[in-house]
Parts: structure tokens; sequence; C-alpha cells
């Protein structure tokens, strides 16, 4: 059984190489001296092919490295840190590599990061990509910077996954074993996930004579034009209460007929889960009102409730997942299973895979810099005239991208 798992990959294996990559804009603008770009001197400390890394990206990259553990890990940064710390140059080297190999497979991303930067458009809430650039602008984030981060991530992701996740494959055998071996790690309390369609009444409009005075001179209104005002107002949400119930009947009557709910509530729902689906995520017993758990914790997985009344409006709920107390069952586990067993063996597998890549390209590393993934069959490439020009042209690239200066 094979099974590429990509989005697993990303929260496995980026973390490392995202390690790699430029850190937020916001710690290049930092105030420094000016400096005459013609006397900026930048030290290379690897050479990976044609391509260099150099000691600015080295720095920043254990910069991120150690923003990244104090957010995860705040008890023990230093610790998590100091662990980490060795293998910066590592993962640079990977993402180099990935990336190289990703170019002899003709992979570049471009099609994914345009569906990934639109969902993310979505998520915001934000009209057009030209909206999404300018809120990463006024938050101190190059726009280009981060799409071409974005990039790395999918091209290593899609390398990862074609040339080692393919060829990883799961017995039977072995989710029975890790699943024997683990399973009272997987006890736990009944929970059900939910989803949601809410259909809100419309607010009525404002009565613009309520803007004009009625009386004048100090008067009260009479109290007869203040209950007539009132009852108007009584009726009106009551007709608009109706009309949001007669909504929701509806979008229920098409669910029951074979409709998405997922969909419907894209479509319908005036929640704010509705671009996710409805999905309102996992609740145990006691978190939910009594009337409402009653109801959903007796419910089957798949079940949707008739058309409830609520504060907001009138909801419809659908049970996504029910899980009940104690160990699941293993068919109700599986795909967390295969997860985790493909997480143990791509580890070795793509460890292998990068060092195979090392030994077919040439690295050269600055002393005193250690690369802890090197092999000992790698090639120390021979320094010649035409390297040093290449160095020089990249060099200038790097440079003018650090100074902000348009390449």
């Amino acid at each position: 059984m094979k099974r590429l798992v990509l989005v697993f990959l990303t929260m496995a294996f980026l973390p490392a190489l995202a390690a790699a990559q430029a850190a937020p804009a916001s710690q290049a603008s930092q105030a420094a001296p000016v400096v005459d770009p013609a006397h900026v001197v930048e030290e290379i400390v690897t050479r990976v092919n044609g391509q260099i890394i150099t000691l600015s990206e080295f720095e920043r990259s254990k910069d991120q490295l150690r923003d990244e553990v104090k957010q995860q890990d705040p008890a023990n940064a230093d610790k998590v840190y100091a662990d980490r710390e060795k293998d910066v140059l590592r993962d640079l080297i990977d993402q180099q590599l990935l990336l190289e190999k990703g170019k002899d497979l003709s992979i570049s991303g471009d099609t994914d990061l345009i569906k990934r930067l639109d969902q993310m458009r979505k998520d915001m809430k934000l009209e057009t990509m030209e909206e999404l650039e300018k809120a990463a602008t006024s938050q101190g984030i190059s726009y280009e910077d981060f799409k071409q981060n974005m990039r790395n991530q999918i091209i290593t992701q899609k390398v990862i996954g074609e040339e080692v996740g393919s060829h990883l494959s799961i017995t039977k055998d072995e989710e029975q074993q890790f699943y024997d071996q683990h399973k009272n790690e997987m006890e736990q309390p009944e929970s059900i996930k939910l989803s949601e369609i809410l259909i809100a009444p419309q607010k009525p409009a404002a009565d613009k004579s309520a803007a004009k005075p009625a009386v004048q001179d100090g008067a009260t209104a009479p109290p007869a034009e203040d209950a007539a005002s009132e009852a108007a107002k009584q009726a009106a949400e009551a007709a608009a209460l109706a009309a949001a119930e007669a909504k929701a009947d509806e979008v229920l009557k098409q669910i029951r007929a074979g409709a998405s709910f997922e969909d419907m509530a894209k479509k319908y729902s005036n929640g704010p889960s509705a671009a996710q689906g409805g999905d309102l995520g996992v609740f145990k017993r006691g978190a939910l009102a009594k009337e409402l758990e009653d109801k959903t914790f007796a419910m089957k997985s798949g079940d949707v409730t008739e058309v409830i009344r609520t504060k907001q409006g009138w909801v419809i709920l659908k049970v996504t997942s029910h899980q009940m107390a104690g160990i699941p069952p293993m068919k109700d586990v599986e795909p967390k299973l295969q997860d985790a067993l493909y997480y143990q063996k791509l580890q070795p597998a793509l460890r292998a895979y990068l060092t195979k890549l090392r030994e077919e390209a040439y690295i050269d590393y600055k002393e005193g810099f250690v690369d802890t993934g090197q092999s000992p069959n790698q090639t120390k490439p021979i320094e010649t005239a035409t390297a040093k020009t290449a160095d020089s042209k990249n060099l200038k690239k790097k440079k003018k991208k650090i100074l902000g200066v348009p390449i």
C-alpha cells in the first residue's frame, strides 16, 4: 500500500527546511548604518554546486530558529535551540539540494503557489490578490520574498513526495503491530466533531421617521405612538425571524435530498465558520449547552439535526464524527496510524536520500563550518576561474537582495 501524505510531509519535515529560509523582512529592516553597496563584503560559508550559502543567510536562519523554538517551547527554548542549532547549515544545504532536484524534475510550484495564495486570500476574507499583497506589505513583509519562500516549500514538498514518499509502503501487519504497541496512548474521552449552518434573521431597516422629532418644546410623545412604534419593530423582527426559519428549512431540505453540508455551509451560512464548510471543531462533554449536548451526543457520525432555534437565529448541526470514550477501534484511527508509520519510515529514508544527493553534488565548506549531514563519500570540488566567476555573480545577486536594490 502506497500513500503520499504531502500535507503531513509539510508538517513533519518543512520546519527544519523552513529554518533555511530568510527571516521576516522586519528583522532585515532594523536600524543599520548606511553602507556603500560597492564595499559590502559577503562571506561565503558553503558552495553547493553552482549556488552559494552566505554567512548572513546562515545567521538569519539561526535567528529564525531561535524565534521558532521560543514560540513552540518557551520553557525549554535554550535547550531545544542548542540541540537544533548544530543542524542549521545541514538544513540550508538540504533545501538547496532539494530545490536543485526540483529543477531537474521540472517542478516549478507555480500552480500550487497560486492556489495557496488564493486560499489564503479567501481565509482572510479579502476580495483581490492586490489586497493580499497590501496586507503583507503593511506588516513589513516583502511580498516577493514571501511568495518565493512559499514556492520553495512547495517544491521541496513535491520532491520529497515523489522521490522518497512514493517509494515507501506500509503493510497491514505493521499497522496492527503499531496499534497494539501504542493503543493505550490513544485512550480518550467521548467527543464529537461538529459543523454548523447558521441562518441569521436580517435586521429590519431603520425607520427613517424615527430620526425626526415627533414633538417639540420638551413634550413627550403620546403613549399610543410609542406603543405603535414598538409594535411595528416587533412585527418586523418576527417577520425576519420567520423568513430565516423558512430559509433554514429549505437548506435542510436540500441537505436531506443529498446536497453537501459543507457546500451549503459555504453558500448560505452566516456563521464565522462558513468559509471552512461550517467546521466548528471537536467538543467534549460539558463544552456545549445541555440541550445541544443531549441532542448531538446521541447522534452518530454523519447525522444532521433538525433546524434549531438559537440566540443568533436558526442553526443546523452535523456530527461529522463521534468518538466514543476509551480506546478507539483500529479502523477509526487507521489514517493516523499510517501517518505515524510514514513519519517513522520517512525520516531515515529522507536522510538517506539527502546523503545520496550530497554524494552526487559538489559541496565545499569554509573552514570552521560543519554540515552534520555530510557524507564521507562526498567529492570536494576543484576551484576554477569559472567557479569564482559564478560565485561573484551569485554574491552580487544576494547582495542586491539584502540591500533592497531591485535585481
